[in-house]
């Protein structure tokens, strides 16, 4: 792997993940703080980091991820997607790895917007015959 770091974009509900992988020491910071200490809960850093330990490079990678909008399984899982995604392009042959595990595929599933003349997305006013 080339010094440089490698960017991907990773995306889940309104969670938005920007990130950079390079080679070191294993180290994850998120939004400037330590990865520990942005997921506290120890079922969101797992999540995160997944597709690190799947291809065993948890301890051989450093990554830097700058995330905003969503709750915090929604970022988990978006900071999940951009792992992968850098992975993915950093050496192409994980590809299939990656791909079986289901980590390349984006969940699309996002809020239905709310319509005009109703009081939500699906929603309607009461009907009245009289």
């Amino acid at each position: 792997m080339a010094q440089a770091k490698i960017y991907a974009t990773g995306k889940r509900k309104t969670a938005v993940a920007r990130v950079y992988i390079k080679t070191g020491a294993g180290r994850i910071t998120v939004n400037g703080r330590e990865f520990d200490e942005y997921f506290p809960v120890l079922a969101l850093r797992a999540v995160a980091t997944q597709p690190l330990v799947l291809v065993g490079k948890r301890t051989s990678v450093d990554v830097d991820v700058n995330i905003g909008g969503g709750g915090p399984m929604s970022q988990a899982e978006s900071v999940k997607f951009g792992i992968a995604k850098a992975l993915q392009i950093e050496n192409p042959e994980l590809r299939t790895q990656l791909k079986r595990a289901g980590f390349l595929t984006r969940n699309a599933r996002i809020k239905e917007r709310k319509k005009y003349g109703q009081p939500g997305a699906r929603k309607r006013f009461q009907f009245s015959k009289r």
